[in-house]
């Protein structure tokens, strides 16, 4: 039989679409978390990898403290979590008083050998640095009389309290995406910064760096930890049959540990070193969104 043509691409323009993003302590699944405890262990709210029933490996969504000795497999394979014990994620249970803390670096169990600030940082993983209370990172030549906004313990029940909400769209030439949040209830007073994640970034054949979702990516919340942002960006949705697309699949809203933003990257060191994700959304979405290229001038 002869082959059938593909279905030509069609743009969707002014489709919107609109998804309550999902509280997390994770980027990828290693390290497990971007979160840390006072003990060193891995806070993980996100996707757990467990042993079935028939020994294989499967990734679910759930919430555990996970040991930093837990097995580190090749990237893009997965091994079994060294699940401590599992994590109770109502604001006011039993895990309300965990203390959150940074990952150390080296990244412990990181699989993902990615730089993600080559031009500013390019061998970072050649720096050392211990875990550091959420409260208590050595922000660069902070000094007291500055100011500084966070000083008391984040507690993994004040984060388990956030909630956020997107509004994704196409514009009405389809050549641009939209992407305008709404949030409640973060850290207050804090420097948050919100990424993208494409299709490719987790390849293991060839992965690509995550990049800021618009540039400055950045939002600071209030008081109460209430805060907004949008961005526009070209061509987020293109025909993934085509060379080199690369669509935005997932969004991450990231809390800044160091309280600072990287231009053109996520962070120095990424995956808790100095970014810590917060909320996202729980899988690949955005599949019924479609852009194009705008013309060339």
């Amino acid at each position: 039989m002869p082959e059938t043509a593909a279905a030509p691409w069609t743009t969707t323009p002014g489709v919107t679409e609109t998804h309550e993003l999902s509280l997390t302590t994770q980027g990828p699944l290693y390290p497990p978390s971007e979160v840390m405890d006072a003990d060193g262990n891995f806070v993980v709210v996100g996707m757990i990898n467990r042993t079935t029933l028939d020994g294989a490996t499967r990734p679910e969504w759930g919430a555990a403290v996970v040991s930093p000795d837990s097995p580190v497999p090749e990237f893009g394979t997965l091994a079994p979590y060294t699940v401590v014990r599992e994590l109770d994620t109502e604001p006011d249970g039993a895990d309300k008083d965990i203390v959150l803390y940074t990952l150390p670096l080296p990244l412990p169990c990181n699989n993902y050998d990615m730089v993600f600030a080559p031009e500013q940082l390019p061998e970072a993983d050649q720096v050392k640095r211990p875990s550091h209370a959420f409260h208590e990172v050595p922000i660069p030549d902070l000094r007291p009389e500055d100011g500084p906004k966070i000083t008391a313990p984040v507690t993994f029940g004040a984060w388990m309290r956030a909630s956020g909400t997107l509004e994704v769209g196409v514009t009405s030439d389809g050549h641009c995406g939209t992407f305008g949040f709404e949030f409640s209830r973060l850290v207050p007073n804090s420097v948050y910064t919100v990424m993208s994640l494409r299709a490719r970034d987790l390849d293991p054949a060839g992965p690509t760096r995550p990049g800021p979702l618009g540039v400055p990516n950045v939002f600071v919340t209030d008081a109460d930890g209430n805060g907004r942002y949008h961005a526009t960006l070209p061509n987020p949705f293109p025909d993934p049959r085509l060379p080199g697309a690369n669509r935005i699949i997932n969004v991450v809203v990231l809390w800044m540990s160091y309280q600072r933003s990287y231009g053109g990257a996520i962070g120095e060191f990424g995956l808790g070193g100095d970014i810590h994700a917060h909320l996202k959304l729980r899988g690949a979405s955005f599949q019924n969104l479609r852009t194009t290229a705008a013309p060339q001038s």
